[in-house]
């Protein structure tokens, strides 16, 4: 079987991380070569610039670009690797997220993140992303209970991820045949399932 590239996305305190987990173990009993990683970050370069992005104040096309960047270091240095070899990478987010929260949160200029999508990665996107979907006052009231201080983003306020959440539904009605929408607000257990349905139907049938 060829490569695979799941990702993950959605507004912070969607509960993405579990289901990752959860995803990575099924894959893995299923004897495949399986790559678990996240953005920005996923190579040592990448963490230095997801530093820097998540806890530097900066100008918005310079995080726009800072975020490119990594991916571009992320897709070179790991992911097409795996993808060639015929592994499956799953990650926490890709360039969905910079759409949600660049151009969306940030305000970016559409046109500008459009031209860097196509430089950095003109013939790749995801197999298939799951996008947690749930209300910013929900995800605020989950991330207020953790005990850090939290990243820059994660500090914004509710109509910061309003427009994150409407660019990610947005984005995810633009690219129907890769998306899959799931109600974050239901029950760990009952989006194991249906990942695991939406893999199992996608891939192994």
């Amino acid at each position: 079987m060829s490569g695979r590239f799941i990702t993950f996305e959605g507004i912070d305190g969607a509960g993405k991380s579990t289901q990752i987990e959860s995803l990575v173990a099924n894959l893995r009993a299923r004897r495949l070569q399986v790559e678990q990683t996240r953005e920005p970050g996923g190579t040592p370069v990448a963490e230095k610039i997801r530093a820097l992005v998540l806890h530097e104040p900066m100008h918005l096309e310079t995080e726009a670009l800072l975020m490119f960047a990594a991916r571009r270091e992320h897709l070179a240095a790991r992911i097409e690797p795996v993808l060639t070899a015929g592994g499956w990478v799953v990650s926490d987010r890709f360039t969905d997220a910079t759409y949600a929260y660049q151009v969306g949160g940030r305000g970016l200029d559409a046109g500008k993140f459009e031209a860097l999508e196509r430089w950095v990665h003109p013939n790749r996107q995801p197999d298939l992303t799951f996008l947690f979907d749930l209300e910013p006052a929900i995800a605020a009231a989950r991330i207020s209970q953790s005990r850090n201080a939290g990243d820059r983003f994660e500090r914004e306020r509710n109509d910061f991820f309003t427009r994150v959440r409407a660019a990610y539904l947005a984005r995810a009605q633009h690219h129907p045949e890769r998306f899959l929408i799931l109600d974050a607000t239901e029950t760990p257990e009952a989006i194991r399932v249906r990942i695991e349905a939406a893999i199992t139907e996608r891939f192994f049938k």
